[in-house]
């Protein structure tokens, strides 16, 4: 995923927690308190956001808030390996449509950009700001990204490419072209998953797009 580092999110307000991450871990209070959370991180950053801001958004302060979350610090990595798993898991349900390796590839690439592109997604500004964290945190940040780019890992392993072509540098400039595909999308042209087939075309270099 994207490792940029913007002082605060691009994305507009109402960015949003997927009520399907949480499951029913959690009481409706809690559940509250994490969505009040991570729409304050996706609009104003880590940085800018404190544990009085998103006890002042659900109307709790003082010991109540620490009731529910043991710290900010906490909060945020817990709510960006939600993101992260809630994508690897779209990413894998759609690539396991597929039994051809060019074709899982394209399903990898299409719906991790929808992911990334979608407004009210928290994935992206979670991702992006990842270097706003304590450098204790960051490290399990980085940790946890690295497990889902295993993902990428073994769709790149299985790929019919050239001998010459070093798996790894092919990987790595895969991912940085889709995670950087947010700096200039704009709606109304081709769609997320239009542009994950451009590029899984002009990476497959062994035939025309047509």
């Amino acid at each position: 995923m994207a490792r940029r580092s913007p002082a605060t999110s691009d994305r507009p307000p109402g960015a949003r927690l997927d009520h399907g991450l949480l499951g029913d871990e959690v009481n409706d209070r809690h559940r509250e308190i994490l969505e009040a959370a991570a729409a304050l991180f996706a609009e104003r950053g880590y940085l800018a956001t404190s544990v009085r801001d998103i006890g002042e958004r659900v109307g709790l302060l003082g010991g109540s808030l620490y009731h529910y979350i043991k710290s900010k610090e906490a909060l945020f990595v817990r709510l960006h390996d939600l993101a992260l798993d809630a994508a690897e898991a779209r990413i894998r349900a759609e690539v396991a449509e597929h039994s051809d390796p060019w074709d899982r590839l394209e399903a990898a690439c299409a719906t991790m950009l929808e992911v990334q592109l979608d407004p009210h997604s928290i994935t992206m500004p979670l991702m992006n700001d990842f270097r706003s964290a304590p450098p204790e945190v960051r490290g399990q940040l980085i940790a946890k990204r690295d497990q889902f780019e295993r993902l990428f890992v073994d769709l790149v392993d299985a790929l019919p490419l050239a001998p010459g072509i070093d798996r790894r540098i092919y990987r790595l400039s895969l991912l940085t072209l889709l995670n950087n595909v947010g700096a200039w999308y704009r709606p109304g042209g081709l769609t997320p998953a239009e542009i994950g087939g451009q590029i899984t075309a002009i990476f497959r270099h062994d035939r025309a797009v047509g």
